[in-house]
């Protein structure tokens, strides 16, 4: 095996701003929703890079592109890869660095004139990051099995639009079946999105899971009166109830201890007036731990408050589910092999869980998988300060490529 090939992390980096200026934001954030003209035309570079490379391209019916290098052998491809829209304020790095890292790969691979074994494959999938589509790691979900195909494609935006609708405005409403190819093995690279790593010197992590995640939805209907004139004990005031479900999801969090946390990250009240008793709130609460029996703790404590808190305030509750995964495991082996590779290329190397969703997560429903972070600068992402250095970048790029040809070869 050639265990002396290194990436070239200038390029890649230099790939990694490239593709930051589409859907560019000042202060060097990027905005790309799923599905969004941004995102078309990050996609749209990205399959170009995929072209200069030669490697076979499809295109499934959620939008997913897989893009194949042909091995020695036939037979299920080891794959790497992401995903490469954004959250509104996003970073150039979440989801982009292991898209581009697995092209670099590939690149690297071409340049030597190596060839593995099995084929291998970089992937982007559809909506990870769930912000204009609801749940999250939709295009991985459809790709392994969880989420019919129908179900997902009905799906209505925050703009009122769906997903089917702007797959085809955008041009990525592909013929490829999905979850198509089967795959051998998955290897994701991504950035930390915590400060561990950073925090205590270490550049690679070994990610040994990701925690659940609950996301939910409240609507609130009250009635609204006037701010002035409407006594204290008579008002059914949606925007109080809102705020008490935001304050005991805090509390709720930090009385639970350990790994959970929970995160109001949506709040609208209407009629939205200084002056008048809010008559509807709609609030998200994000639930995670790394533990299943603490996150159903956590969500029937929430839920019983709410309904509660509603009671008490003479407030209409509803609630819907946003998203639900169960705590995942990577496989023990690749996690392993994560370690001894850093290890042996001279990197500080700490196994630790994925406080973040991501398509690894769903991968490892019907393969082996496992992922690879490198540090975060203080912690930061989704966020347009969101920097991982261009060494920390070659280093995770450098032990992706060791893993991928261990597992092509």
């Amino acid at each position: 095996m050639p265990s002396h090939l290194r990436i070239d992390g200038r390029r890649l980096y230099g790939r990694l701003e490239q593709l930051g200026q589409v859907g560019a934001l000042p202060g060097g954030g990027v905005s790309r929703l799923a599905l969004s003209d941004a995102d078309r035309g990050g996609r749209d570079l990205v399959v170009g890079w995929m072209r200069e490379l030669g490697l076979q391209i499809s295109i499934d019916a959620i939008g997913n592109v897989v893009a194949l290098r042909r091995g020695q052998e036939e037979g299920a491809p080891v794959m790497t890869g992401s995903h490469i829209d954004t959250v509104r304020t996003g970073g150039r790095f979440d989801g982009n660095l292991g898209v581009l890292a697995g092209l670099e790969v590939m690149r690297t691979l071409e340049d030597a004139g190596v060839r593995t074994r099995r084929p291998l494959a970089v992937a982007f999938f559809t909506n990870e990051e769930g912000s204009r589509f609801q749940p999250d790691m939709m295009g991985s979900l459809v790709y392994a099995g969880g989420l019919p195909l129908q179900e997902a494609l009905a799906t209505v935006g925050i703009d009122g639009t769906t997903v089917a609708e702007n797959l085809s405005r955008i041009g990525y409403a592909g013929a490829a079946p999905v979850g198509a190819p089967r795959v051998h093995a998955y290897v994701e690279l991504h950035i930390e999105q915590g400060p561990v790593l950073e925090a205590e010197g270490f550049t690679i992590g070994a990610v040994e899971g990701v925690q659940g995640i609950s996301w939910s939805e409240f609507t609130l209907s009250g009635e609204s009166n006037h701010a002035g004139t409407t006594p204290m004990r008579l008002r059914h005031d949606a925007g109080f109830v809102a705020a008490e479900i935001a304050s005991f999801a805090r509390r709720l969090a930090r009385e639970l201890g350990g790994d959970q946390v929970a995160t109001v990250g949506a709040l609208t009240l209407s009629p939205n007036l200084v002056n008048v008793v809010a008559n509807r709130a709609l609030l998200t609460v994000d639930l995670r731990n790394t533990d299943e029996d603490r996150l159903q703790l956590a969500e029937r404590r929430l839920f019983e408050f709410a309904a509660k808190a509603a009671s008490d305030e003479g407030v209409g509750l509803s609630r819907r589910s946003l998203a639900r995964f169960e705590p995942v495991a990577f496989d023990r082996e690749l996690v392993a092999r994560v370690e001894a590779i850093a290890r042996g290329l001279g990197h500080r190397v700490r196994r630790l869980p994925s406080g973040a969703g991501h398509d690894a997560q769903i991968l490892a429903s019907v393969c082996p998988a496992c992922m690879i972070f490198v540090p975060s600068t203080r912690g930061v992402s989704h966020n347009v300060e969101e920097y991982t250095s261009p060494m920390d970048v070659q280093a995770g790029g450098d032990v992706l490529l060791q893993l991928l040809l261990e597992l092509a070869q």
